[in-house]
Parts: structure tokens; sequence; C-alpha cells
């Protein structure tokens, strides 16, 4: 992991002082609410429906078992006992007083974590594959590249005030486990001819509203000049994004409406210009970073674990856990282990005080203190012997996070919505408990296989709807919760927008709604080997749609 240095720590310090002062003065009045909105935006602090949020960043989504520790502490003492893991990487308090958050600012800076750029319209927390620097299909840790963006873009004064919020993801496999055609940059690692490393380069990828995927502007930009044209991308947003209306504001806009080959113009008239000069990244200060992220000391150790292997014989939920949320590694005899934050009826990416503690101690047992967060709302050991599996599993099940159903219908992505977001037209949570207790049988999700629900409370989309295999968006209609459902979305290298299929559904049916679609495909799939999207793509809307309307 990336330990920061003198200059790291008394930047942070720095912030956390400067806002305590703001907090004192908004709570003192001597500032307005609208005065002091800015502010609290840049460190993280947003009002919510019932009371403030603090979002604290997760670098590329890469916690210590230190840091788990201290998130599980602010939550006992500063919240309500439990905190949200989002589709940012990131973790959300709901809870806390405003006059406490300066402490809390205090005691994270501690264990080098701090909220700057959580929210607001400026470069917000660079994430990564969850599973960087040890699957083993990547090209290389996209990590390093990932710290390298963050300290460039934070409190960058040409980007903090941008048109709009600015979201950046890099994966280091051609496998896309970071969703990166979503973001208004994505990077893909990769290797060029000569063997150097570089950057396949899209632009103008998001969601909300005007849902886009991005477009490739640059097949490979060598690693030395990566920062030069992420600058350039990002000054030709700064001088032409819309400011006039906050729906058009998205670089995504930009994009669609200048067009692709005269935005690749524009950007590398602007790069021609800058690079080669301060922007130059060395190869001597990569290799500096990179070296943070060495991986850990490996065993050798053989391929296959009998011990597993007996273990998983003898222990039929073992078994289907394995099955279900084990990861190939790079490295021989080690897999990496998804720990659901998705309990059949709970809500999606909540952790309690007590679970953060228990998977803090697992990892510093098991897994080289090393921890990570998903988009998906999920937490992953990324380094974890096979051997040691049944008693990681034993202690999971003890703190009630053995759930086996990583990538399963029940692996449900949802937003706060109505419950927690002024910004919210529907609740998100109760239709996630209840799709994740009507397939939450075993045997059933095994019969599905494979597929995605997603659902977002409101058109912002925070809960990834558009690119859901199964989308649900909460709309209110005159007063009353209602859900549109989309199919055919997907976040990887072979991204799609879902398609609405028709009208929506009251709470009362959308979880029927829901069902029919998913007996539809079992209906007619060619064989269970045939996943949902796959079916999707080959039959089109019409079967689906006949099925929930009629013909």
């Amino acid at each position: 992991m990336y330990r920061y240095d003198e200059f790291d720590a008394a930047f942070v310090q720095q912030r956390v002082a400067q806002f305590a002062d703001q907090v004192e003065r908004r709570l003192k009045g001597e500032i307005t609410e609208d005065e002091f909105k800015p502010l609290r935006l840049m460190n993280g602090v947003y009002l919510q429906l019932h009371a403030y949020m603090l979002r604290i960043a997760v670098p590329y989504g890469t916690l210590s078992s230190v840091q788990m520790r201290r998130l599980a502490h602010i939550a006992r003492t500063y919240d309500k006992g439990y905190g949200h893991f989002t589709t940012r990487q990131n973790i959300q308090f709901n809870w806390p007083a405003l006059k406490d958050v300066p402490t809390i600012l205090a005691e994270l800076a501690e264990v080098e974590m701090h909220a700057i750029q959580t929210s607001g319209n400026c470069i917000r927390n660079v994430t990564a594959d969850h599973f960087a620097g040890a699957a083993f299909d990547e090209a290389d840790d996209p990590r390093p590249y990932a710290e390298i963006l963050r300290q460039w873009s934070s409190l960058h004064p040409e980007f903090s005030f941008l048109p709009r919020k600015f979201k950046i993801a890099v994966t280091g496999a051609a496998h896309d486990r970071a969703a990166i055609r979503l973001h208004d940059i994505g990077l893909e690692v990769k290797r060029g001819d000569d063997g150097g490393m570089g950057f396949a380069v899209h632009v103008g990828g998001g969601q909300g509203r005007t849902p886009m995927l991005a477009r490739e502007i640059a097949g490979f930009v060598p690693e030395a000049d990566i920062l030069a044209y992420v600058d350039a991308i990002l000054r030709v947003y700064n001088l032409f994004g819309r400011r006039d209306n906050k729906f058009k504001a998205r670089i995504k806009i930009l994009v669609h409406e200048t067009g692709i080959d005269e935005i690749r113009r524009m950007v590398e008239e602007e790069f021609q210009q800058i690079r080669g000069g301060v922007l130059g990244l060395p190869t001597e200060e990569v290799e500096r970073i990179r070296a943070y992220f060495a991986p850990p000391a490996f065993e050798d150790r053989p391929a296959v674990s009998a011990k597993l292997d007996a273990a998983r014989a003898a222990n039929p939920a073992l078994d289907r856990f394995a099955r279900q949320n084990l990861h190939r590694h790079k490295a021989r005899g080690y897999t990496s282990l998804t720990i659901s934050l998705k309990p059949i009826g709970g809500i999606p990416g909540d952790a309690s005080a007590d679970q953060m503690d228990a998977v803090a101690d697992i990892a510093e047992k098991w897994a080289f203190s090393e921890i990570r967060v998903s988009h998906e709302q999920n937490l992953i050991l990324p380094h974890l012997a096979l051997d040691d599996v049944p008693e990681v599993y034993k202690a999971l099940a003890a703190a009630g996070l053995a759930t086996a159903n990583a990538g399963a219908i029940t692996d449900i992505i949802a937003c706060p919505g109505l419950d927690y977001c002024a910004l919210a037209n529907a609740r998100s949570i109760p239709i996630a408990s209840e799709l994740s207790e009507r397939f939450g049988a075993p045997e059933r999700q095994d019969e599905i296989g494979p597929l995605s629900i997603k659902i977002s409370g409101c058109i912002n989309a925070c809960g990834h709807h558009h690119v859901g295999h199964i989308g649900i968006l909460g709309v209110d209609r005159k007063g009353e919760e209602f859900y549109q459902i989309s199919l055919g979305g997907n976040p990887d290298e072979s991204a799609s927008i879902g398609e609405i299929i028709g009208p929506g559904f009251y709470a009362d049916g959308i979880i029927d709604a829901v069902e029919t679609v998913v007996d539809t495909y079992i209906k007619l799939r060619t064989s269970p080997e045939e996943t949902f999207l796959a079916a999707y793509r080959r039959l089109g809307e019409a079967p689906f749609k006949e099925a929930l309307y009629g013909a």
C-alpha cells in the first residue's frame, strides 16, 4: 500500500485544520449554509434527508487492517454503529454530527485517510479493479498509476471547480472489472509493441439522466505522457464544458455534442503543447511509487490445496462459498476472496462496526493485512492462501459475512435511496431486500446463474441501474414510488446501456415483475450455460416485454 511521506501527512493535517475552522464558523452562524456548502462538499460532507453524511475516500479501493479498525471505531463512536460501502469504493457514514466531523477527519489522518474531493465539482476518488495486483489476467497492477493520478489531482488549482464532478477509473486487465467505459476518463493499462507500458484512454462515459458509454480517444498513450494527456482532456473540458445547465455539464455531453473526432483533435493540440514538460512522468518516480505496491512475500505452495478440497467435500456450504466467492490469483496456491456485503434480506453495502473489526482481524491473521472495497459494494481479501480458506470461512460465518452470492442474482447493487438521500424519488433498500429474499434460496440462485440486478432511487443512477443485466430505477409518480425496468446493461469490456422495456410498476408489483423476467429467461435460454446477458442479446426485448405486458 502507498504510505504517506512528510508532505502527505502535512497536506492532510493542514486540510483538517482548515475545515475545522470552517465548521466552527458555520456552527457559530458566521457563515450561511449556502456559503458553507462548497467548503463542506470539498471535504466530503453532504446534507442528506435527515442529517449530514460524511463520505471517506478509499483510494482505488485499498485498505489496511489498521484503517478498517479506525472506520469501525468511527462507526461505533460517532455514528449509529455501521458504515455504507459505495459504488465509488468509498465508505459513507450517514449520521455524524457536524461538530464531530473535524475530530473524525483528524482521527482518519492518523491512519493516512481523508475525505478530500469525495464530492463537489472536482476530480473524485480514482477507482481501480478490486483484484488489482492479484488478478491472474492483468498486464500490470493499475494502482501505482491510480495513486499518481490521486496525487496530481488533489486540490489541483485548475480543476477544483469544474463544470461538474469528474470520475476516473483504471484497470490493468483486458477484462474490465473497473467499469472504465462508465467514467469521464477510463484508462486500461497495456503493453505497447515495444514492451513498454502505456494506456488505452476512453473519454465521455457516465450514467445519470443521460447515460453514455465512453469512446476511445487514444489507443496507446506511453506511460511517461499519461499525466499530460489526462491534463489535456481536463483542460479542454474545463474550457468548453457547459456551465449554464448542470444536466448538460458532464464531459459526456461535450463529447456527444462536439463529436469524438473534434474532441480528439482539441485534446491532441493541447497535449502537444504540454507533453515533455513538468507533467512528464519520470520512470524513477513511477518505480518509487510502484515499490509501495510490491506484492506480499508469497510462499511456494502447490497449485491445488488438498486441505481446502477435503473441507469442501465435507461441508456443502463451504463448497458453495468457494465456488461463488473465490477468484483466481496470479500466485500459485493463493486466491482472492469476496466478502459479500449482501446478506439475504439485508442492506447492500452496509457493514457494522463489529463486522469491520472482524474483517480487520481476519485480514491481519490470514491475508497480509490488506482489504479491498469493490465498486460492487463488497469487500475483498486480495491475497489469501487456499489452505487458509476453511478457517477464514469459519471466521466470516461467525461475523455474519459468509454469504455465498458474489456475482449471483442476490449480489444486488443499490443506492441508499429515499431512506437517506435528499435527491431520491423512491426507496431502493426495501426493493433490494425483497428481491434478495425472493431469490435467496441457494438452489434458485444456482439455477439462475450469473445475473446482476442494480437499483437506483433516482435518475442520478448511484446504483448503476443503467448497466445492470436487470436495472431498476425508482421514480415519483403522482406522489407514489414507481419503478422502471431496463434490461441488457453491462459494465465490463462489452459494456452496454440497458433498455427500458415498457411501463413501470408500483412497489407492490416490481418484485413479481422481476421474477417474470427471470422465469422468461430460464424458459427461453438454450442451456443452463447461456447467461442472462447472452440470452437477452440473442432474443432481444420482445419475449420479455410480452411476458410482462402481454401481446
